[in-house]
């Protein structure tokens, strides 16, 4: 048996800035953006080098106030995504110098390099590059 997660929804205030966030600010590429009904488009983005069976964003707009209350707060302000690299440092400048914002200095641990960033919405990330 084999099975892999394929997406994970992140709810979004707008799909056009949360697109250009990802795909401008972390360098993430446009894998689709087909409309879905009025008001409604299937928008997901992926990091660079994430092949057909990787794991992808599918950026959803939130829909009402509720969802609107959850954008940023998925997780209850734990680490929500890890993002892994083979170059932690090359993408630890490249997102600084395209205005992310980093919650800590880059770390050494027993597994990696890692640092936590928050995204335009406010969710934490891991930038890691595992030993």
């Amino acid at each position: 048996m084999h099975q892999s997660l394929a997406t994970v929804s992140l709810v979004v205030r707008n799909y056009d800035e949360a697109i250009a966030y990802y795909t401008g600010a972390l360098g993430f590429r446009l894998v689709e953006d087909s409309p879905r009904g009025p008001g409604k488009r299937w928008v997901l983005v992926a990091p660079p080098g994430i092949g057909p069976d990787g794991c992808r964003l599918l950026l959803a707009q939130a829909k009402n106030e509720a969802e609107l209350a959850a954008v940023g707060h998925q997780t209850g302000g734990r680490v929500f995504l890890f993002l892994n690299t083979d170059d932690f440092y090359r993408d630890y400048h490249a997102f600084r110098a395209r205005g992310v914002e980093f919650l800590e200095t880059p770390r050494e641990e027993d597994y990696g390099t890692v640092a936590v960033f928050r995204d335009l919405y406010g969710n934490k990330w891991d930038l890691l590059q595992l030993k």
